[in-house]
């Protein structure tokens, strides 16, 4: 696989409708590819979830093009009323984790704020006919009538897709979900709120075992907060979690029950320049989002201005920090008043750990090419939804006299953000959600 410094990305689909009228249950809030990015699945604000299939015919194209097609669509969450709480549930889906395939079914994991559930998507193409006790509509035969005995035959019927629950695990967080990872042995996740991180086993739904509480006895002590959780991708007994002070500590549940104490923590040694502290500081030093490497030597975390890739055998600063759009770092005091400087980016890793990517706003994303160290900034518009459109590389222009193909710092549309996007595991195929659109593209073919 190519990183980016060889890669010119062009359009290949977008879905969701094109109308400027948005509604709020459309918006999308979460995007994932499964383990061999043949299904594509993203979840929304109303509680739906929308699984996308690769399409053979353009898998099989010379060259291979990165197409999918709707494969399912179901509702997963509904919203819900805590009467204890007072306190509307929304039906928004925070995270979706594909499980490894094991048979012809696929599993998956999907959470709001409050409930988990595991998700069964299998495919039907035949159907039984012939029964002795009930006619083929459903209806229960009259005893009197039967006078044979029939032998029920499998006939074959149109590919029916359907997605059930097979588990529900509910009532373990106080605060709001952020985070749900599937563990390397595929038979155990966690979960994540604010202050806490909870250890299931797939097969029980009452009872989780609590491995991190931050909770202070004093809830006026509270100086941060769990922003984000990620289990090891091999080693089973590892999981990371970030903070909101910027901090990445590292677990090993081998240690201990409750792993208040972590066996590593990484943080960046604090600016001694007085003149770098501003009342921002603590704010964009928050981190959004923490993805450990496919190989698992690595970790990325994304705060507000910038991504920077760990090495987990050096805990003392970053081996590598990207400016994401270090063009706002002047704007903090309007983002700030229009809550945009809360907003939380998502981040991901190529199929080989070469490349990055995360978004932006204006509809703007950025990938960077760790072996050449170019990066680039695409935007993800409905100007160029026409197939094999390369996208040309954007430039936010700071100050000065602005060229032609620049744009302006203050032009930038905040409310034009994008927080989730995925990276097909095997192929240079990436999908960007743009508000209601899922924005498929792919290396130029």
């Amino acid at each position: 696989m190519a990183g980016n410094g060889e890669t010119s990305w062009c359009f290949s689909q977008i879905k969701g409708a094109l109308d400027d009228d948005v509604t709020e249950a459309d918006i999308i809030s979460c995007v994932e590819f499964n383990h061999d990015g043949e299904l594509l699945a993203t979840g929304d604000k109303g509680g739906r979830v929308v699984i996308f299939q690769r399409d053979p015919a353009s898998k099989a194209a010379s060259p291979r093009r990165g197409e999918y097609n709707v494969y399912s669509t179901f509702q997963s969450h509904e919203p819900e009323f805590d009467y204890l709480k007072s306190l509307e549930i929304e039906e928004k889906i925070n995270k979706i984790r594909w499980l490894k395939r094991k048979n012809q079914s696929h599993f998956l994991l999907s959470t709001n704020d409050k409930t988990i559930k595991l998700w069964k998507v299998s495919e039907r193409d035949k159907r039984v006919e012939g029964y002795n006790t009930r006619e083929d509509n459903g209806s229960i035969r009259d005893p009197a009538s039967i006078n044979a005995l029939r032998v029920p035959s499998i006939k074959p019927m149109d590919l029916m897709v359907e997605a059930s629950p097979r588990r529900i695990f509910a009532n373990a967080h106080t605060y709001h979900i952020n985070s749900i990872s599937v563990n390397s042995d595929q038979e155990t996740y966690l979960s994540a709120d604010d202050l806490r991180i909870n250890l299931w086993h797939l097969e029980i739904t009452d009872q989780s075992f609590n491995i991190v509480d931050i909770k202070p006895a004093n809830m006026e002590e509270l100086t941060e907060v769990i922003t984000a959780a990620e289990f090891h991708p091999t080693e089973c007994n590892v999981f990371v979690y970030s903070s909101s002070k910027g901090t990445i500590r590292l677990c090993d549940m081998r240690s201990s029950a409750l792993c208040d104490r972590h066996a590593k923590l990484f943080e960046e040694p604090e600016d001694v320049d007085i003149t770098n502290k501003s009342f921002f500081r603590e704010i964009i030093s928050s981190i959004s989002d923490v993805k450990l490497s496919n190989s698992g030597r690595y970790m990325i975390s994304r705060d507000y201005l910038s991504i920077k890739v760990w090495d987990l055998h050096m805990e003392t600063k970053p081996i590598e920090t990207y400016p994401v759009h270090e063009y706002l770092r002047t704007k903090l005091c309007s983002l700030y008043e229009n809550d945009c400087i809360f907003d939380k980016f998502e981040c991901c890793w190529n199929g080989n750990d070469s490349a990055i990517m995360t978004g932006s706003y204006n509809n703007f994303f950025r990938i960077f090419d760790r072996n050449t160290n170019k990066d680039v900034t695409l935007e993800a518009s409905r100007d160029i939804i026409k197939p094999k459109t390369v996208l040309k590389p954007r430039k936010v222009c700071t100050g000065g006299k602005r060229k032609k193909d620049e744009i302006s710092v203050d032009c930038l549309a905040f409310n034009k953000r994008i927080l989730h996007t995925a990276w097909h595991p095997l192929e240079n195929i990436i999908a960007v959600a743009a508000t209601n659109n899922l924005f498929i593209f792919q290396d130029k073919f």
